[in-house]
Protein backbone atom coordinates (compact mmCIF):
# COMPACT_ATOMS: atom_id res chain seq x y z
CA UNK A 1 0.00 0.00 0.00
CA UNK A 2 2.78 2.61 0.86
CA UNK A 3 4.46 1.65 -2.77
CA UNK A 4 0.91 3.12 -4.34
CA UNK A 5 0.37 6.50 -2.39
CA UNK A 6 3.58 7.68 -3.32
CA UNK A 7 2.56 7.80 -6.85
CA UNK A 8 -0.80 9.21 -7.19
CA UNK A 9 -0.55 10.77 -10.22
CA UNK A 10 1.53 8.21 -12.87
CA UNK A 11 -0.35 8.87 -15.83
CA UNK A 12 0.28 12.80 -14.86
CA UNK A 13 4.04 13.12 -13.90
CA UNK A 14 4.64 16.73 -12.54
CA UNK A 15 0.74 17.82 -12.55
CA UNK A 16 -0.25 19.76 -8.90
CA UNK A 17 -2.74 18.25 -6.63
CA UNK A 18 -5.83 19.97 -6.91
CA UNK A 19 -6.86 21.87 -3.83
CA UNK A 20 -10.74 23.40 -4.31
CA UNK A 21 -13.79 21.20 -5.42
CA UNK A 22 -13.85 22.86 -8.78
CA UNK A 23 -10.29 21.85 -9.41
CA UNK A 24 -10.98 18.25 -8.50
CA UNK A 25 -14.14 18.20 -10.34
CA UNK A 26 -11.93 19.25 -13.29
CA UNK A 27 -9.29 17.00 -12.46
CA UNK A 28 -11.23 13.73 -12.79
CA UNK A 29 -13.18 15.24 -15.52
CA UNK A 30 -10.12 15.18 -17.58
CA UNK A 31 -8.37 11.45 -16.46
CA UNK A 32 -10.57 9.15 -18.44
CA UNK A 33 -10.39 9.85 -22.28
CA UNK A 34 -14.02 8.59 -22.29
CA UNK A 35 -17.08 9.97 -19.90
CA UNK A 36 -18.35 6.78 -19.96
CA UNK A 37 -16.70 2.85 -19.89
CA UNK A 38 -18.37 0.62 -18.91
CA UNK A 39 -16.90 -2.39 -16.44
CA UNK A 40 -16.05 -2.90 -13.12
CA UNK A 41 -12.46 -4.02 -12.88
CA UNK A 42 -11.17 -0.61 -12.29
CA UNK A 43 -13.26 0.23 -9.88
CA UNK A 44 -13.16 -2.77 -7.65
CA UNK A 45 -9.29 -2.94 -7.63
CA UNK A 46 -9.45 0.69 -6.16
CA UNK A 47 -11.89 -0.46 -3.70
CA UNK A 48 -10.09 -3.08 -2.82
CA UNK A 49 -6.75 -0.81 -2.35
CA UNK A 50 -9.26 1.63 -0.33
CA UNK A 51 -10.31 -1.20 1.86
CA UNK A 52 -13.63 -0.46 1.40
CA UNK A 53 -15.81 -3.13 2.38
CA UNK A 54 -19.11 -1.18 4.17
CA UNK A 55 -20.27 -2.33 6.86
CA UNK A 56 -23.70 -0.80 6.84
CA UNK A 57 -26.62 -2.02 4.92
CA UNK A 58 -26.75 -1.40 1.43
CA UNK A 59 -29.81 -0.51 -0.85
CA UNK A 60 -28.99 -0.31 -5.05
CA UNK A 61 -31.68 1.21 -7.28
CA UNK A 62 -31.61 0.52 -11.27
CA UNK A 63 -34.03 1.97 -13.83
CA UNK A 64 -34.69 3.72 -16.84
CA UNK A 65 -36.49 6.53 -14.95
CA UNK A 66 -38.00 6.08 -11.52
CA UNK A 67 -34.36 5.98 -9.36
CA UNK A 68 -34.05 9.49 -8.10
CA UNK A 69 -37.48 9.36 -6.67
CA UNK A 70 -37.41 5.80 -5.27
CA UNK A 71 -33.94 7.25 -3.70
CA UNK A 72 -35.67 10.12 -1.81
CA UNK A 73 -38.67 8.14 -0.64
CA UNK A 74 -36.62 5.53 1.01
CA UNK A 75 -34.34 8.09 2.43
CA UNK A 76 -37.31 9.93 3.73
CA UNK A 77 -38.68 6.96 5.06
CA UNK A 78 -35.28 5.50 6.76
CA UNK A 79 -34.47 8.98 7.85
CA UNK A 80 -37.96 9.31 9.71
CA UNK A 81 -37.53 6.23 11.29
CA UNK A 82 -34.72 7.81 13.03
CA UNK A 83 -31.73 6.13 11.15
CA UNK A 84 -28.75 7.76 10.13
CA UNK A 85 -28.92 7.50 6.16
CA UNK A 86 -26.39 7.82 2.98
CA UNK A 87 -27.64 8.64 -0.47
CA UNK A 88 -25.91 9.00 -3.99
CA UNK A 89 -27.51 9.60 -6.50
CA UNK A 90 -26.56 11.33 -10.08
CA UNK A 91 -27.35 13.43 -11.76
CA UNK A 92 -26.46 17.14 -10.28
CA UNK A 93 -28.74 19.56 -11.20
CA UNK A 94 -26.77 22.60 -9.79
CA UNK A 95 -24.21 21.37 -7.26
CA UNK A 96 -21.79 18.42 -7.39
CA UNK A 97 -22.11 18.17 -3.67
CA UNK A 98 -26.22 17.17 -4.23
CA UNK A 99 -25.11 13.94 -5.27
CA UNK A 100 -23.78 12.60 -1.91
CA UNK A 101 -25.79 13.10 0.92
CA UNK A 102 -25.58 12.35 4.47
CA UNK A 103 -29.60 12.74 6.37
CA UNK A 104 -30.36 14.38 3.54
CA UNK A 105 -27.21 17.43 3.65
CA UNK A 106 -25.31 17.47 1.39
CA UNK A 107 -21.71 16.56 1.52
CA UNK A 108 -19.73 19.56 1.74
CA UNK A 109 -16.88 20.57 -0.46
CA UNK A 110 -13.83 20.00 2.11
CA UNK A 111 -15.40 16.77 2.85
CA UNK A 112 -15.70 15.79 -1.06
CA UNK A 113 -11.92 17.01 -1.48
CA UNK A 114 -10.95 14.90 1.36
CA UNK A 115 -13.05 11.73 -0.43
CA UNK A 116 -11.05 12.40 -4.10
CA UNK A 117 -7.57 12.70 -2.43
CA UNK A 118 -8.07 9.61 -0.45
CA UNK A 119 -8.98 7.75 -3.40
CA UNK A 120 -6.10 9.89 -5.33
CA UNK A 121 -3.75 8.56 -2.83
CA UNK A 122 -4.26 4.85 -3.77
CA UNK A 123 -5.52 4.21 -7.33
CA UNK A 124 -1.64 4.76 -9.13
CA UNK A 125 -2.30 3.72 -12.61
CA UNK A 126 -5.80 3.08 -12.50
CA UNK A 127 -7.48 5.10 -15.12
CA UNK A 128 -11.13 6.30 -13.53
CA UNK A 129 -13.73 7.87 -15.16
CA UNK A 130 -15.74 10.76 -13.56
CA UNK A 131 -18.33 8.85 -12.35
CA UNK A 132 -16.31 6.23 -11.19
CA UNK A 133 -14.46 8.73 -9.25
CA UNK A 134 -17.49 10.06 -7.94
CA UNK A 135 -19.20 6.21 -6.88
CA UNK A 136 -16.05 5.50 -4.86
CA UNK A 137 -15.77 9.13 -3.03
CA UNK A 138 -19.56 8.53 -1.89
CA UNK A 139 -18.74 5.61 -0.65
CA UNK A 140 -15.66 6.38 1.14
CA UNK A 141 -17.12 9.41 2.62
CA UNK A 142 -19.97 7.06 4.06
CA UNK A 143 -17.45 4.58 5.29
CA UNK A 144 -16.39 7.72 7.63
CA UNK A 145 -20.08 8.60 8.66
CA UNK A 146 -21.16 6.27 10.57
CA UNK A 147 -24.08 5.31 8.91
CA UNK A 148 -27.19 2.84 9.41
CA UNK A 149 -27.82 2.36 5.86
CA UNK A 150 -26.64 3.31 2.25
CA UNK A 151 -29.02 4.28 -0.65
CA UNK A 152 -27.28 4.31 -3.61
CA UNK A 153 -28.43 5.18 -7.55
CA UNK A 154 -27.11 3.17 -10.25
CA UNK A 155 -25.88 5.68 -12.95
CA UNK A 156 -26.47 3.34 -16.01
CA UNK A 157 -27.46 -0.04 -16.80
CA UNK A 158 -26.60 -1.69 -13.66
CA UNK A 159 -24.32 -4.86 -13.89
CA UNK A 160 -21.51 -3.30 -15.17
CA UNK A 161 -22.51 0.12 -13.32
CA UNK A 162 -19.60 1.20 -10.69
CA UNK A 163 -22.49 1.05 -7.77
CA UNK A 164 -22.32 -2.25 -8.58
CA UNK A 165 -18.93 -3.14 -7.37
CA UNK A 166 -20.87 -2.60 -3.26
CA UNK A 167 -22.66 -5.49 -2.63
CA UNK A 168 -26.45 -4.57 -2.05
CA UNK A 169 -28.47 -6.24 0.54
CA UNK A 170 -31.46 -4.85 -1.72
CA UNK A 171 -31.71 -4.32 -5.20
CA UNK A 172 -34.36 -2.68 -6.54
CA UNK A 173 -35.20 -2.40 -10.73
CA UNK A 174 -37.95 0.16 -10.83
CA UNK A 175 -38.54 0.30 -15.02
CA UNK A 176 -37.07 -1.00 -18.29
CA UNK A 177 -37.41 0.88 -21.23
CA UNK A 178 -35.05 1.73 -24.07
CA UNK A 179 -32.45 4.49 -23.49
CA UNK A 180 -28.79 4.27 -23.68
CA UNK A 181 -29.00 2.10 -25.57
CA UNK A 182 -25.49 2.53 -27.47
CA UNK A 183 -24.52 1.02 -24.21
CA UNK A 184 -26.88 -0.98 -23.20
CA UNK A 185 -28.66 -2.44 -26.05
CA UNK A 186 -31.55 -1.87 -28.36
CA UNK A 187 -34.42 -4.26 -26.93
CA UNK A 188 -35.86 -4.26 -23.48
CA UNK A 189 -34.58 -7.63 -23.28
CA UNK A 190 -31.14 -6.37 -23.56
CA UNK A 191 -31.11 -3.33 -21.57
CA UNK A 192 -33.25 -5.44 -18.74
CA UNK A 193 -30.13 -8.21 -18.55
CA UNK A 194 -28.23 -5.18 -17.60
CA UNK A 195 -30.39 -3.65 -14.82
CA UNK A 196 -30.84 -7.13 -13.31
CA UNK A 197 -27.37 -7.59 -13.01
CA UNK A 198 -27.83 -5.51 -9.65
CA UNK A 199 -29.69 -8.66 -8.66
CA UNK A 200 -27.54 -11.38 -6.12
CA UNK A 201 -28.34 -14.71 -4.93
CA UNK A 202 -30.42 -15.58 -2.39
CA UNK A 203 -30.36 -11.37 -1.67
CA UNK A 204 -34.02 -9.07 -1.71
CA UNK A 205 -34.16 -8.30 -5.36
CA UNK A 206 -37.76 -6.36 -6.22
CA UNK A 207 -39.03 -4.69 -9.94
CA UNK A 208 -41.64 -2.07 -10.08
CA UNK A 209 -42.05 -2.77 -13.60
CA UNK A 210 -45.51 -3.53 -14.42
CA UNK A 211 -44.64 -5.64 -17.86
CA UNK A 212 -41.17 -6.35 -17.21
CA UNK A 213 -38.73 -8.18 -19.52
CA UNK A 214 -38.35 -11.99 -19.49
CA UNK A 215 -34.64 -11.06 -19.02
CA UNK A 216 -35.24 -9.41 -15.62
CA UNK A 217 -37.24 -12.40 -14.34
CA UNK A 218 -35.10 -14.97 -15.28
CA UNK A 219 -32.41 -13.69 -14.24
CA UNK A 220 -33.69 -12.86 -10.24
CA UNK A 221 -35.02 -16.80 -10.80
CA UNK A 222 -31.75 -17.94 -12.13
CA UNK A 223 -29.73 -17.22 -9.39
CA UNK A 224 -32.67 -17.63 -6.83
CA UNK A 225 -33.00 -14.21 -5.58
CA UNK A 226 -35.66 -13.50 -2.59
CA UNK A 227 -37.61 -11.59 -5.92
CA UNK A 228 -40.75 -9.55 -5.49
CA UNK A 229 -42.81 -8.57 -8.57
CA UNK A 230 -45.11 -5.83 -8.25
CA UNK A 231 -48.70 -7.04 -10.03
CA UNK A 232 -47.67 -10.67 -8.63
CA UNK A 233 -46.07 -10.09 -5.33
CA UNK A 234 -46.97 -6.75 -4.30
CA UNK A 235 -49.78 -4.69 -5.91
CA UNK A 236 -51.09 -0.89 -6.28
CA UNK A 237 -54.21 0.34 -5.57
CA UNK A 238 -55.46 3.92 -6.73
CA UNK A 239 -57.91 4.92 -4.62
CA UNK A 240 -60.37 8.44 -4.79
CA UNK A 241 -58.27 10.02 -2.35
CA UNK A 242 -54.56 8.57 -1.69
CA UNK A 243 -53.57 4.68 -3.01
CA UNK A 244 -53.33 1.53 -1.52
CA UNK A 245 -49.94 -0.91 -0.68
CA UNK A 246 -50.91 -4.81 -0.67
CA UNK A 247 -48.97 -7.58 -0.45
CA UNK A 248 -49.08 -11.01 1.22
CA UNK A 249 -48.13 -9.45 4.87
CA UNK A 250 -50.01 -6.06 5.19
CA UNK A 251 -52.36 -3.87 3.33
CA UNK A 252 -51.49 -0.47 3.80
CA UNK A 253 -53.68 2.70 3.06
CA UNK A 254 -51.82 5.78 2.25
CA UNK A 255 -52.06 9.58 1.47
CA UNK A 256 -51.40 11.07 -1.75
CA UNK A 257 -48.15 11.83 -3.06
CA UNK A 258 -46.99 15.03 -3.43
CA UNK A 259 -44.99 13.45 -6.62
CA UNK A 260 -47.28 13.45 -9.65
CA UNK A 261 -48.18 10.80 -11.93
CA UNK A 262 -49.56 7.26 -11.24
CA UNK A 263 -45.97 6.01 -12.18
CA UNK A 264 -44.91 7.17 -8.72
CA UNK A 265 -47.02 5.06 -6.98
CA UNK A 266 -44.93 2.24 -8.54
CA UNK A 267 -41.82 3.48 -6.95
CA UNK A 268 -43.44 4.30 -4.07
CA UNK A 269 -44.73 0.83 -3.86
CA UNK A 270 -40.85 0.00 -4.44
CA UNK A 271 -39.60 1.78 -1.47
CA UNK A 272 -42.11 -0.02 0.79
CA UNK A 273 -41.62 -3.42 -0.56
CA UNK A 274 -38.08 -2.92 0.16
CA UNK A 275 -38.80 -1.66 3.97
CA UNK A 276 -41.50 -4.29 4.90
CA UNK A 277 -38.68 -6.84 3.84
CA UNK A 278 -35.90 -5.44 5.30
CA UNK A 279 -37.90 -4.70 8.57
CA UNK A 280 -35.94 -7.42 10.51
CA UNK A 281 -32.18 -5.75 9.58
CA UNK A 282 -33.72 -1.97 9.24
CA UNK A 283 -36.71 -2.06 11.68
CA UNK A 284 -39.58 0.81 10.96
CA UNK A 285 -43.11 0.60 11.66
CA UNK A 286 -45.42 0.38 8.39
CA UNK A 287 -47.60 2.22 9.59
CA UNK A 288 -45.99 5.61 9.52
CA UNK A 289 -44.12 5.42 5.94
CA UNK A 290 -47.49 6.95 4.70
CA UNK A 291 -46.41 9.96 6.24
CA UNK A 292 -42.78 10.13 5.38
CA UNK A 293 -43.64 9.48 1.58
CA UNK A 294 -46.22 12.46 1.20
CA UNK A 295 -44.24 14.93 1.61
CA UNK A 296 -41.23 14.21 -0.75
CA UNK A 297 -40.63 16.44 -3.70
CA UNK A 298 -37.78 16.95 -6.00
CA UNK A 299 -36.62 19.78 -8.31
CA UNK A 300 -37.14 18.29 -11.79
CA UNK A 301 -39.90 15.31 -11.61
CA UNK A 302 -42.88 17.79 -12.85
CA UNK A 303 -42.05 19.88 -9.82
CA UNK A 304 -44.70 23.03 -9.86
CA UNK A 305 -42.92 26.45 -9.14
CA UNK A 306 -45.69 28.65 -8.37
CA UNK A 307 -45.31 32.24 -9.87
CA UNK A 308 -47.45 33.99 -12.75
CA UNK A 309 -46.85 32.45 -15.09
CA UNK A 310 -47.35 28.82 -13.71
CA UNK A 311 -43.80 27.33 -14.69
CA UNK A 312 -43.35 23.44 -14.70
CA UNK A 313 -39.54 21.78 -14.14
CA UNK A 314 -39.32 18.12 -15.84
CA UNK A 315 -36.34 16.13 -16.66
CA UNK A 316 -37.66 13.70 -18.77
CA UNK A 317 -35.73 12.76 -21.53
CA UNK A 318 -36.61 9.67 -23.05
CA UNK A 319 -39.95 8.60 -24.66
CA UNK A 320 -41.30 6.67 -21.15
CA UNK A 321 -40.45 9.79 -19.26
CA UNK A 322 -41.94 12.03 -22.06
CA UNK A 323 -44.98 9.73 -21.75
CA UNK A 324 -45.56 10.08 -17.81
CA UNK A 325 -45.00 13.87 -18.45
CA UNK A 326 -48.05 13.95 -20.98
CA UNK A 327 -50.15 11.71 -18.32
CA UNK A 328 -49.53 14.33 -16.01
CA UNK A 329 -50.39 17.20 -18.34
CA UNK A 330 -53.50 15.35 -19.05
CA UNK A 331 -54.10 14.73 -15.32
CA UNK A 332 -53.91 18.78 -14.37
CA UNK A 333 -55.87 20.66 -17.43
CA UNK A 334 -55.36 24.43 -17.75
CA UNK A 335 -57.10 27.08 -19.14
CA UNK A 336 -54.91 28.57 -21.56
CA UNK A 337 -51.82 27.46 -23.48
CA UNK A 338 -49.47 25.59 -22.41
CA UNK A 339 -45.84 26.65 -23.60
CA UNK A 340 -43.29 24.36 -23.67
CA UNK A 341 -39.05 25.63 -23.36
CA UNK A 342 -37.43 22.22 -24.90
CA UNK A 343 -33.60 21.42 -24.83
CA UNK A 344 -32.13 17.92 -25.29
CA UNK A 345 -29.33 15.51 -25.30
CA UNK A 346 -28.91 14.87 -29.17
CA UNK A 347 -28.07 11.59 -28.42
CA UNK A 348 -31.42 10.64 -27.06
CA UNK A 349 -34.38 9.38 -29.04
CA UNK A 350 -35.98 13.02 -29.77
CA UNK A 351 -37.87 11.98 -32.34
CA UNK A 352 -40.32 10.23 -29.61
CA UNK A 353 -40.06 12.38 -27.27
CA UNK A 354 -41.47 15.13 -28.99
CA UNK A 355 -44.37 12.88 -30.55
CA UNK A 356 -45.26 12.08 -27.01
CA UNK A 357 -45.51 15.77 -25.98
CA UNK A 358 -46.59 17.17 -29.12
CA UNK A 359 -50.31 17.13 -28.79
CA UNK A 360 -49.93 19.08 -25.56
CA UNK A 361 -47.67 22.01 -26.59
CA UNK A 362 -49.04 25.41 -27.92
CA UNK A 363 -45.73 26.98 -28.75
CA UNK A 364 -42.41 25.32 -28.50
CA UNK A 365 -39.39 27.73 -27.53
CA UNK A 366 -36.60 25.48 -28.52
CA UNK A 367 -33.06 25.81 -27.12
CA UNK A 368 -29.56 25.13 -27.98
CA UNK A 369 -27.82 22.81 -24.98
CA UNK A 370 -24.25 24.15 -24.26
CA UNK A 371 -22.83 20.32 -23.69
CA UNK A 372 -20.56 18.29 -26.10
CA UNK A 373 -23.77 15.97 -26.18
CA UNK A 374 -26.47 18.96 -26.95
CA UNK A 375 -28.40 19.28 -29.63
CA UNK A 376 -28.95 22.78 -31.27
CA UNK A 377 -32.41 24.46 -31.66
CA UNK A 378 -32.34 23.89 -35.43
CA UNK A 379 -31.83 20.03 -34.35
CA UNK A 380 -34.98 20.02 -32.40
CA UNK A 381 -37.04 22.26 -34.90
CA UNK A 382 -36.04 18.72 -37.64
CA UNK A 383 -38.14 17.29 -35.40
CA UNK A 384 -41.08 19.93 -35.39
CA UNK A 385 -41.61 20.84 -39.47
CA UNK A 386 -45.52 20.61 -39.18
CA UNK A 387 -45.09 22.88 -36.21
CA UNK A 388 -42.59 25.18 -37.66
CA UNK A 389 -44.74 25.79 -40.85
CA UNK A 390 -47.29 26.59 -38.58
CA UNK A 391 -45.28 29.53 -36.95
CA UNK A 392 -45.05 27.79 -33.64
CA UNK A 393 -41.54 27.02 -33.17
CA UNK A 394 -38.99 29.53 -32.11
CA UNK A 395 -35.07 29.11 -31.48
CA UNK A 396 -33.22 30.73 -28.74
CA UNK A 397 -28.90 30.32 -27.86
CA UNK A 398 -29.84 28.87 -24.43
CA UNK A 399 -32.36 27.92 -22.07
CA UNK A 400 -32.36 31.10 -20.24
CA UNK A 401 -33.49 33.11 -23.26
CA UNK A 402 -36.16 30.84 -24.29
CA UNK A 403 -37.73 30.78 -20.84
CA UNK A 404 -37.29 34.42 -20.45
CA UNK A 405 -39.88 34.99 -23.61
CA UNK A 406 -41.93 32.19 -22.72
CA UNK A 407 -42.61 33.93 -19.37
CA UNK A 408 -42.93 37.04 -21.56
CA UNK A 409 -45.76 35.74 -24.24
CA UNK A 410 -47.80 33.92 -21.71
CA UNK A 411 -50.75 35.48 -21.01
CA UNK A 412 -52.14 34.80 -17.68
CA UNK A 413 -53.79 31.78 -17.68
CA UNK A 414 -51.20 29.83 -19.51
CA UNK A 415 -48.29 27.62 -18.33
CA UNK A 416 -44.88 27.12 -19.25
CA UNK A 417 -43.35 23.29 -19.18
CA UNK A 418 -39.52 23.35 -19.12
CA UNK A 419 -38.52 19.59 -20.46
CA UNK A 420 -36.04 17.30 -22.25
CA UNK A 421 -32.59 17.08 -19.69
CA UNK A 422 -30.97 17.74 -16.48
CA UNK A 423 -29.24 19.87 -17.89
CA UNK A 424 -32.40 21.64 -19.45
CA UNK A 425 -33.86 22.27 -16.17
CA UNK A 426 -30.51 23.24 -14.34
CA UNK A 427 -29.97 25.87 -16.59
CA UNK A 428 -33.83 26.81 -16.09
CA UNK A 429 -33.02 27.12 -12.02
CA UNK A 430 -30.61 29.16 -12.82
CA UNK A 431 -32.62 31.50 -14.75
CA UNK A 432 -35.50 31.27 -11.98
CA UNK A 433 -32.54 31.52 -9.54
CA UNK A 434 -34.56 29.04 -7.83
CA UNK A 435 -32.57 28.63 -4.12
CA UNK A 436 -32.57 25.92 -1.53
CA UNK A 437 -30.97 22.99 -3.58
Amino acid sequence: MSDLTEKPCRENPGIEKPKSLEQWLAYIEALHPKSIAMGLERVKDVAERLQLIPSFPIISIAGTNGKGSTCAMLESIYLDAGYRVGTYVSPHLKHYNERVRVNHQAISDAALCEAFSAIEAVRADVVLTYFEMGTLAAMWHFAQSNLDVAILEVGMGGRLDAVNVFEPTCSIVTCVDLDHMDYLGDTREKIGAEKAGIYRPRKLAICGDINPPNTVVDYAEQIQADFHLIGRDFYVNKLTRGWQYKASENTLSLPPLALQGDFQLNNAACAICAVENLNQQLPVPLDTVGDSLKSVTLLGRFYQYSQTPYIILDVAHNPQAANSLANNLSDKPYKGRTLGVFAMLADKDIEHVVSALLPHISLWYLADTHNARGATAKDLESHLQSEAEKGLTKQFNNVADALRSACIEADKNDRIIVFGSFYTVADAIDALDIQGI
